[in-house]
């Protein structure tokens, strides 16, 4: 098995975070968010991960070393391929074309999500799905009587389905998803500016490859801060509840009261506050005099004698002022 992982994007909605780390590197409860994403993928297939490609755009050697670390740990072979332009998700595949060989998952990675399946291995392939109220913004699926997909809808004016693609795919021959995908470059087959994915699916489907829905127990975005600090705070519940410890050996928390779940970094200091539920604090941060619940707090941060909730706050901050709902970027002070 093979993934591709476009990653290439700029991040601007979760700015100003992205501004100093690329977005699939933001960690949430202790893990980035492509590696959290690698992690679910291998859950979910019943074969090794042989090559993992990342689609990244420059974002320097520590990136790459970081990605190519993550691909180790999944016991597989890592590679960096460049979208130097934003030119869409069909285009971003086709730059790590080499890995598209046989069964082959593809991930973009500002979505997370919780499933308890395997890989159907007798569909060509499988798009996971989410049914959702509105989906007047998204791209959606529709289905004939025997769930089969029919047809592809990019945001949907009127009703024609409410299950939405959250971009993750299986395909069982990655090649026939290659010929499809350079047939788009080859034409320049473009709207909105980009070659977009679902026109490849389209003509798949049309020539008679059957893909089926996967649908999965709950979909989670990272895309902007709100969503993000939701996500944290529901990776946390599902952490402890598997039973993981959240809380590194090397904390120390003093007349301090934690409420479950939260996520603990390695060197963290807590003092005279009161933590929880949904917070997840990075290494070496110190924190005292605080109320802080269902927030993300990067590493070497200081905060005193403040209370907020619903918050990220970057690396190397020093807080003082008492604010309640934050998006603060690195070595903010």
């Amino acid at each position: 098995m093979n993934i591709i992982v476009p990653m290439a994007g700029m991040g601007k909605r979760m700015r100003p975070h992205t501004l100093t780390t690329p977005k699939p590197l933001l960690p949430i409860a202790g893990k980035s968010i492509v590696q959290r994403l690698v992690e679910n993928l291998a859950e979910i297939s019943d074969e090794p991960i042989d090559r993992i490609g990342f689609v990244t755009g420059r974002f320097g050697k520590e990136t790459e070393e970081s990605l190519m670390q993550i691909a180790k740990e999944a016991g597989a072979v890592g590679s960096i391929h460049y979208q130097d332009e934003a030119l869409g998700t069909a285009h971003a595949i086709m730059c790590a074309q080499e890995v598209l060989e046989g069964k082959t998952i593809v991930a973009f990675a500002d979505t997370l999500f919780k499933a308890d399946f395997q890989i159907d291995h007798n569909a060509d392939g499988v798009l996971w799905v989410q049914q959702i109220d509105d989906p007047s913004a998204f791209g959606v699926v529709k289905l004939n009587t025997e769930g089969v997909i029919t047809d592809y809808v990019e945001k949907p004016t009127e009703f024609v389905s409410d299950l939405a693609m959250i971009g993750i795919y299986y395909f069982k021959d990655g090649s026939a998803l290659k010929t499809e995908l350079q047939y788009l470059l080859d034409n320049d087959i473009i709207k909105g500016g980009e070659y977009q994915l679902p026109d490849a699916l389209r003509n798949m489907t049309e020539k008679g490859v059957r893909f089926v829905p996967g649908k999965v127990d709950e979909w989670l975005d990272c895309g902007n801060k709100n969503a993000t600090v939701y996500t944290n705070s529901r990776i946390l519940a599902f952490d402890h509840e598997k039973g993981e410890k959240l809380v590194h050996p090397s904390a120390q928390i003093k007349d301090s009261v934690i409420i479950e779940p939260c996520y603990i970094g390695e060197g963290v200091e807590i003092s005279n506050s009161v933590i929880g539920p949904g917070v997840s604090i990075s290494s070496h941060t110190k924190i005292s005099g605080s109320v802080i619940d269902n927030s993300i707090v990067y590493s070497n941060t200081v905060i005193a004698n403040k209370t907020f909730g619903n918050s990220m706050i970057g690396h190397f901050v020093k807080l003082e002022d008492q604010v309640e709902d934050l998006n603060i970027g690195d070595y903010s002070a």
